[in-house]
């Protein structure tokens, strides 16, 4: 038998052994649960308490530019975090790419800083300045 045939013998075994447990923890789940039902357990958070009112609340865009921002500058520092492990080995050439990888970064930052994308003022103050600057 081949090295690559054992492999994906192996890799057929463990994806059987992970449905198998999936499937054991789902029919334990539903056997063992509870049965009864009444409003406080239908409801998504179950604490006991019949929650009043509705849970989706509208988030400003704001939000999701921050949570964007985040993940980017998270990426960035997991890779240069690498790099600076591997420092040693990559040299001036490696060097070269972070510093351009920041710099494009950067660049992003300043395009997205002067378009207003990161003002939490009222949109009508961006407007306003928009409209001076032409």
């Amino acid at each position: 038998m081949h090295a690559t045939e054992e492999t994906l013998w192996s890799l057929a075994l463990y994806g059987l052994a992970v449905l198998s447990l999936v499937a054991l923890m789902l029919g334990l789940s539903y056997a063992l649960g509870q049965q009864r039902r009444s409003r406080a357990t239908d409801e998504p958070f179950e604490s006991g308490i019949v929650s009043v009112g509705s849970g989706r609340l509208r988030l400003s865009v704001a939000y999701f530019v921050v949570a964007i921002l985040f993940v980017i500058f998270d990426l960035e520092v997991v890779f240069l975090y690498a790099w600076a492990a591997a420092f040693d080995a990559v040299g001036l050439a490696g060097f070269v790419e972070a510093l351009i990888f920041i710099l494009v970064l950067l660049a992003a930052l300043a395009y997205l800083w002067r378009e207003g994308a990161l003002d939490w003022g009222p949109r009508q103050r961006s407007l306003e300045r928009t409209e001076r600057e032409r």
